[in-house]
């Protein structure tokens, strides 16, 4: 049958539907389990790799800037995830994942080979090019994949992984750096990512294009625009995540490394304007379903710091647990997040996808809220409550976003409508920890400016130091050890406050911006009932 002649919302690759129905259909598995071990790729990399920061900064030094393995990665990822997003609605998702993948394993395989640190801060830049089209691509191939009922499927399998990342990543890291060597870290990508590989290559191709004049258009990609993201990017990153830290915010290198990023952006807007295929298109932000889901995300990925950076120390320096219990007072918010999300479309199916959205993130609001509240000196059991409420609030609030956005577009804009609302999650979560971190510093210095004169001079002077000290607390007095707990309660209380304003931001998005019924594609109209009442998606809007 002709790809013309197909019924809107049905295409066929290698035999697998992508947008019907056939929810059973076993060829559908491989290419699944290569999305699956390409994300635990991305997901794998940053908890794996913390727990064997000693061994490395003890084998290569560098401890001054070991940072930027993480900085780095982080920065890489977030300015490529537009860029792969066009390319892979450009050129198709298939050789966009590959690429990825290859970028990755090369990747990882040089940072098993680095000789000091500056090379393996390099060669981690050279991973995250990778793991941007990992990210993006995995999520887009997914929606590709499952009609809009079955997504919450996929992703809840998706979302598995990471949950199973977080969990085993630090033991991981762990065992190899003490019993192979901290370069096993890297080395043990290639495997997976070869299975990964094999999976896609075998089994994994494309459907035509969608419309007729897409197929017979020659590509032109938008290199100016893509490299004025970089720049942008780049730049704001470095800013947000070192100042402060290695620099003050008033400082010279802040003040020039904003500077250009807002002259990047200017640039950014005037290159996006006038190019033919821009790599951000203006409909992304023109469409209100896909501009409020931007802004929502992006106050998620400011919310997210609170727990994922912040409740660690709470839980060593307040409760007083080991690194291990601490991890898993965190983790078990990524056990029932998958669960929530799965579950979502029940939610969505009746309510709308707004509606559920809304619901989730204004019980996070409240499950953040209550963090303060919480007894001093308190136990375990209670933060990890809160954690478990939380998880299970924002699997409500993100995956209904997700695949409302993703069935608003047609399979030619699917890409860069994915790409646009992982890379403002992206950015969130670097202005969250920069202003984050600013309110934690200021709530804990002021807490030791006004400590009683007795214990003053014996306190530590900064949040990593405190947390230092309390971890080995013998040369302080049991007052002293008293009252900085309370004084690092008091800096995490606060955090989650802001946390809180956060959620409310993103609840006042989906409010304020966000239509009240998501708009359903017509490519997907025919076979997805997931939106009450929907009406078909613009097709223009360039």
């Amino acid at each position: 049958m002709s790809h013309s002649a197909r019924p809107a919302g049905h295409s066929e690759r290698d035999g697998v539907r992508t947008t019907g129905p056939a929810p059973a259909d076993p060829r559908r598995r491989p290419v699944v389990a290569a999305l699956m071990l390409g994300m635990a790729l991305a997901a794998l990399d940053s908890t794996i790799i913390a727990t064997a920061i000693p061994q490395i900064v003890g084998d290569l030094g560098g401890f001054a800037v070991f940072s930027w393995l993480f900085s780095g990665y982080l920065l890489a990822v977030t300015v490529t995830l537009p860029v792969y997003g066009k390319l892979s609605d450009t050129f198709g998702r298939k050789p966009v994942l590959l690429t990825g993948i290859a970028l990755f394993l090369a990747g990882s395989l040089a940072c098993a080979g680095a000789w000091n640190m500056a090379s393996l801060i390099a060669f981690r830049i050279v991973q995250g090019l990778g793991g941007g089209a990992l990210q993006g691509t995995i999520q887009t191939i997914a929606a590709d994949l499952y009609p809009m009922k079955e997504r919450p499927k996929i992703q809840a399998r998706i979302s598995s992984v990471w949950a199973a990342s977080a969990v085993a990543g630090p033991a991981l890291g762990g065992l190899l750096a003490a019993y192979a060597g901290w370069r096993w870290i890297f080395l043990v990508n290639l495997p997976v990512g070869g299975v990964a590989l094999w999976l896609i290559v075998r089994h994994f191709s494309e459907p035509a294009r969608e419309a007729a004049d897409a197929a017979a258009r020659r590509p032109r990609v938008d290199w100016p625009g893509a490299l004025a993201i970089f720049a942008c990017g780049g730049l704001l990153l470095t800013a947000l995540v070192q100042g402060g830290v290695a620099w003050s915010w008033h400082s010279a290198p802040s003040l020039l490394l904003f500077a250009g990023s807002a002259l990047c952006a200017a640039l950014t807007v005037l290159i996006e304007r006038r190019a033919a295929e821009p790599i951000i298109p203006g409909w992304v932000w023109r469409r209100r379903t896909i501009s409020a889901v931007n802004v929502a995300l992006g106050a998620l990925g400011l919310l997210m710091v609170a727990p994922t950076v912040f409740l660690p120390t709470y839980a060593q320096a307040v409760l007083g647990l080991g690194p291990t219990a601490a991890g898993f007072v965190l983790s078990v918010m990524t056990l029932s997040w998958p669960v929530s999300a799965a579950l979502s479309s029940h939610v969505y199916n009746r309510l709308g996808i707004r509606t559920c959205a809304a619901l989730g993130i204004g019980a996070a609001g409240l499950v953040l809220l209550a963090f303060p509240l919480l007894p001093h000196p308190g136990a375990a059991w209670q933060p990890a409550l809160i954690m478990l409420a939380l998880g299970a609030s924002l699997g409500l609030f993100q995956l209904p976003l997700i695949i409302g956005v993703q069935s608003s577009v047609g399979y030619a804009e699917r890409g860069t409508a994915t790409a646009s609302i992982l890379f403002c999650r992206q950015v969130g979560q670097s202005l969250g920890a920069a202003l984050f971190g600013a309110l934690a510093n200021a709530t804990l210095n002021d807490r030791l400016a006004h400590a009683p004169s007795d214990i003053r001079p014996g306190l530590p002077g900064d949040l990593d130091a405190v947390s230092h000290t309390l971890q080995h607390p013998g040369a302080l007095t049991a007052r002293a050890t008293d009252y900085l707990r309370g004084a690092v309660a008091t800096t995490v209380d606060h955090v989650y406050l802001g946390a809180a304003a956060a959620a409310a931001l993103a609840l006042a998005a989906l409010l304020l911006l966000a239509p009240r019924r998501f708009p359903v594609h017509a490519d997907a109209r025919g076979t997805d009932d997931g939106e009450p009442a929907g009406k078909p998606a613009p097709r223009g809007g360039r």
